[in-house]
């Protein structure tokens, strides 16, 4: 299957905005929220942009979004952990920290290394 770059949802900036930047902004909005609430948040914004991830490198190839969608839907279990825990608002910084700037990261060095549409494999 060849790389369709016409259907990367990141191409759209309304369904990028949906899809990523609002889920993002969501996270660190909830930084304020008390922590069931902020756990809800950032679990439901991780899922969401995890799944969208997953999707966007079935539909188009986009080479960071393989890796991207693993990372974001792993880091609901720290943020499960901390909340289990009570963690202090220090953990929480650093878990947000690890969340939105991992993911441009991982954005960043996979596309980098393998090009913006890598071969699709099924």
């Amino acid at each position: 299957m060849e790389p369709l770059p016409s259907r990367d949802i990141l191409a759209r900036p309304v369904l990028s905005t949906l899809v990523w930047w609002l889920p993002q902004a969501a996270i660190a909005a909830a930084l304020l929220a008390p922590i069931p609430a902020r756990a809800a948040i950032w679990i439901a914004a991780l899922v969401w942009t995890g799944a969208a991830c997953l999707l966007n490198a079935k539909r188009c190839g986009r080479t960071h979004c393989r890796y991207t969608g693993p990372f974001y839907l792993g880091m609901v279990v720290p943020v499960m952990a901390a909340a289990w825990v009570s963690a202090p608002m220090t953990a929480w910084i650093a878990l947000a920290v690890a969340i939105l700037i991992g993911g441009k990261v991982i954005w960043w060095a996979t596309e980098r290394a393998w090009g913006k549409f890598g071969r699709v494999t099924n």
